[in-house]
């Protein structure tokens, strides 16, 4: 399929108080991920590599120790197998997040 509606797109539970939406091709996954106020995705890292740019919200983002507080239209890019983290502040927050290639446990 080539075209969605995100307005119709079941969510999928990544943590607690994080839900995301995905839509992927063959060599890439969009993600539209909605945190809830507060939430934290603690740090992890993986072998894709990430781009993404926050569409909403404030948040406090470390990439392999280099912290920065996050607002609408920052965008961020992460290497393959670097540990990062997000804290939200108190105001929920969305990001669109790119993998590549496409993370297999996030296509449902």
């Amino acid at each position: 399929m080539t075209f969605y509606d995100i307005n119709t797109r079941e969510y999928k539970t990544l943590l607690e108080g994080v839900q995301m939406r995905t839509f992927w091709g063959e060599n890439m996954l969009l993600a539209i991920v909605d945190l809830k106020a507060n939430s934290v995705i603690p740090v992890h890292n993986h072998p894709h590599e990430q781009a993404g740019i926050v569409l909403s919200g404030e948040l406090d983002f470390d990439i392999d120790g280099d912290r920065r507080l996050l607002h609408q239209g920052d965008i961020y890019i992460i290497p393959s197998g670097v540990n990062h983290k997000v804290c939200v502040g108190v105001q929920p927050a969305q990001v669109l997040d790119i993998f590549s290639p496409a993370r297999e446990e996030y296509k449902y």
